[in-house]
């Protein structure tokens, strides 16, 4: 490993050195924003919610089945930020939507 040691990084896990861009990847799969499904999620993405959800604050409930385009994501890997047409500022928990495919 003489010479090379800037490009390997030690993992902790398993206990191997691993090229630094092996581990790069490992960490952006690790820190990918998830569905219920498990299927990761991007900015503008299209999701259905997959059970009927009480919108706290305004009194309406947003069925099972509906369709949010456009999703954004934001700070924490739970929660997308998403537009309805009746409901402004509307952020969702991924654990209630599945990728549109």
């Amino acid at each position: 490993m003489a010479g090379n040691d800037d490009e390997y990084v030690y993992d902790e896990v398993t206990g191997e050195w691993l090229p630094a861009s092996e581990m790069a990847a490992k960490a952006a799969e690790a820190n990918a924003v998830r569905d219920a499904a498990g299927n990761v999620l991007a900015n503008g993405d299209a999701v259905t919610l997959i059970k009927d959800l009480k919108v706290k604050g305004t009194g309406q409930t947003l069925k099972q089945g509906t369709v949010i385009r456009s999703i954004r994501l934001t700070d924490n890997p739970e929660e997308i930020d998403c537009r309805h047409d009746t409901i402004k500022g509307l952020v969702l928990r991924t654990e209630f939507v599945r990728k549109k495919n």
